[in-house]
């Protein structure tokens, strides 16, 4: 299983989207951030401007809805063409068949849980999803230090996820730096959210790069 980095779109100037993406052309996937400024405090962008990244992003877009009623939500964004929906845990009234709409939508399924979350009711369902979102920390604004109390709960997603044989991702998002990325590929994560840290990096291509080099090297390391 191979180590992604999504920078967050959150973190880029929204005043040159197009722009933006291409200094990201690197990564695996762009992450897009929609808020509703009800299931969190703030609002960002909805199903219009997603789709319009969509048609000019040079990769994958990886959405991330942070918004209530993804029940009604989310299969726009997965008939938009977004190659991956990932809806929260708290917000949705069912999940599993949300997932599997998703799927049978084009989309892969990605299901969200906020810090204090536990991961444990979801783990007999993991077969259900593609991925695994750990909030690393509280949804809602990019910037913030990530939460190491997190970390035990990587830890257990990774062995259901290994124990399983479920061919899930485990993704976490927020506070990802050069130092933080160690913490969370050795806890199990490998698929990795990072804003600030590469739109506010001088070469953005640089710094996916070095990021995704620190996972590699430490989840080859923590698995030998």
């Amino acid at each position: 299983m191979r180590c992604c980095i999504n920078p967050s779109i959150l973190s880029a100037d929204f005043v040159n989207l197009q722009a933006e993406l291409d200094r990201i052309a690197a990564a695996d996937a762009v992450h897009v951030d929609v808020m509703d400024n009800h299931f969190v405090p703030n609002l960002t962008l909805g199903l219009p401007v997603a789709s319009r990244i969509q048609a000019v992003s040079p990769i994958p877009l990886d959405a991330h809805l942070m918004i209530e009623d993804p029940d009604r939500w989310a299969p726009g964004f997965a008939d938009a063409g977004l190659a991956s929906v990932t809806f929260h845990a708290e917000a949705a009234t069912a999940p599993i068949k949300l997932a599997r709409e998703l799927r049978a939508r084009g989309a892969k399924a990605g299901l969200a849980l906020r810090p204090a979350t536990p991961v444990e009711p979801y783990l007999d369902l993991l077969h259900e999803f593609d991925m695994i979102l750990v909030m690393t920390v509280e949804p809602g604004f990019g910037g913030q230090s990530f939460l190491d109390v997190t970390l035990p709960k990587i830890r257990r997603a990774r062995a259901a996820i290994d124990g399983s044989g479920a061919a899930v991702q485990l993704q976490v998002d927020g506070g990802v730096t050069e130092e933080t990325i160690v913490r969370a590929a050795e806890a199990g994560a490998n698929v990795f959210v990072a804003g600030s840290s590469v739109y506010g990096a001088e070469d953005p291509e640089r710094a996916i790069t070095r990021l995704r080099d620190i996972a590699e090297s430490v989840w080859a390391g923590a698995r030998s």
